[in-house]
């Protein structure tokens, strides 16, 4: 096989024979009732509060532990959803192990950042989701970011290795939604093929200090003089 005939090879792999490698086989557990699951269960009984049914379920007319049939299908669809992602996972490892193509079938799995980027937003959505319904949605903010930052190169294993500079994020409803900070260059990178930040961790640290918990001085923890950003009415 070329050069030539091997990229194309990676790049048309659709045209691949897949004839011996069988389809996923739903078990059945889901039904129509559990699409637009709610985030959590206080979020599954105050649905079913409002409006007498929730998942596909209705609640009790009248009894003890009226909203019992709606809480059992909650967790039910818990657990359930979690064999069913055994069983496809179990599927999608057999199959990198029988494909002609078992890269490409490995990126189709993984979907690598989109993937795990999507699992971040979902959780922070279904939190703040709950605050809402709480009503303290007013009095929480929550600030996010990783320990560690990540390179610009992809490695072999499809991914980024761990790096210096970071991203950080800011959400609640008293915050002013936006960029804040220059982005980095993707290309200007230091010997270790590491990001040069553009700014300092610790200035949004002092954004949340001073805007949110309202520390004025802040130089006696942050050791130094840093300007926050203008997150915070």
């Amino acid at each position: 096989m070329t050069p030539q005939q091997a990229v194309r090879h990676l790049v048309h792999f659709k045209a691949a024979d897949k004839g011996r490698l069988p389809p996923f086989d739903p078990s059945g557990i889901f039904d129509a009732g559990l699409d637009r699951c709610p985030p959590s269960r206080p979020a599954t009984t105050d649905q079913a509060k409002a409006s007498g049914e929730a998942l596909g379920v209705k609640v009790k007319p009248a009894g003890n532990r009226r909203m019992q049939p709606v809480v059992d299908k909650f967790f039910y669809w818990l657990r359930a959803s979690r064999l069913e992602t055994d069983r496809l996972a179990y599927w999608w490892a057999n199959r990198m192990l029988t494909s002609s193509t078992p890269l490409q079938e490995r990126m189709a799995l993984f979907c690598l950042h989109q993937r795990l980027l999507t699992y971040v937003s979902d959780s922070v959505a279904g939190f703040m989701a709950d605050m809402e319904r709480s009503g303290r949605a007013d009095d929480v903010t929550m600030m996010i970011f990783s320990e560690f930052g990540r390179r610009v190169p992809e490695n072999t294993s499809l991914g980024t290795d761990h790096g210096t500079a970071n991203v950080m994020f800011m959400a609640g409803k008293p915050v002013k939604g936006g960029h804040y900070g220059a982005p980095p260059s993707l290309t200007a990178l230091d010997a270790g093929d590491n990001l040069a930040h553009t700014t300092d961790f610790r200035r949004v640290y002092a954004t949340a200090m001073q805007g949110w918990l309202g520390l004025r001085d802040t130089r006696g923890v942050l050791r130094g003089e840093f300007e926050p950003f203008p997150m915070f009415a």
